[in-house]
């Protein structure tokens, strides 16, 4: 908060209306199912995924919170759509699986490994892209300069943040929060929270 308010007057504003940043990494679960939330709750309410999840935790994981990559391995494709789950994402889960039991996507060692390594990995998961990724970095990883310029809330409250008159590109995004870094994630975090001011008429 220091750093930003130090080098971006624009930011300061948001930080002092705003007040302290309370972003911490969730540590909660496993990374695993960390990951296989994320792809439930895909495109989906939070209501609706909430629900699907639960069957799939209860079913797969046999009552846990956390189906591990062997039990979804070791599941049928109608033993998972009966979760409620669609056929894309069933491919998807049973991919990160293949992904952590064969190697390729080491969850065990990416505290260790830089922003992009871990990206890279987590991409080449089927229905896995890059704001998911990021997403990861960020709240369970607790990275603190992950710049998700694809994300429409970041880029909404940047535009708020910097009085611009059209919503930025990925391009323009970058160009703004040059004075963000090594910050990013945090500042990312006010974008997303200036939205929550001006819709209850704060900003």
């Amino acid at each position: 908060m220091a750093a930003l308010t130090a080098r971006d007057p624009k930011m300061a504003r948001a930080i002092e209306r705003v007040g302290p940043c309370t972003l911490l990494p969730r540590t909660d679960g496993t990374p695993f199912d960390h990951l296989a939330r994320a792809i439930v709750f895909q495109q989906l309410s939070g209501a609706a995924a909430s629900t699907i999840y639960g069957r799939f935790a209860t079913r797969i994981g046999g009552g846990t919170a956390a189906p591990t990559p062997a039990r979804i391995l070791a599941s049928d494709e109608a033993t998972l759509r009966g979760c409620g789950l669609s056929t894309a994402k069933v491919r998807a889960l049973v991919d990160l699986a293949l992904h952590v039991e064969e190697g390729r996507l080491p969850l065990d060692l990416v505290d260790t490994m830089e922003d992009d390594a871990v990206i890279d990995a987590l991409v080449a998961v089927r229905g896995v892209g890059r704001w998911t990724a990021q997403m990861f970095l960020m709240f369970r990883l607790g990275r603190p300069d992950v710049l998700p310029v694809l994300d429409l809330g970041v880029r909404k409250g940047a535009q708020r943040i910097y009085r611009m008159r059209s919503l930025p590109d990925a391009d323009r995004l970058h160009r703004v929060a040059r004075n963000w870094h090594p910050w990013a994630s945090v500042a990312s975090w006010y974008c997303w929270r200036a939205l929550d001011l001006e819709d209850a008429g704060g900003w």
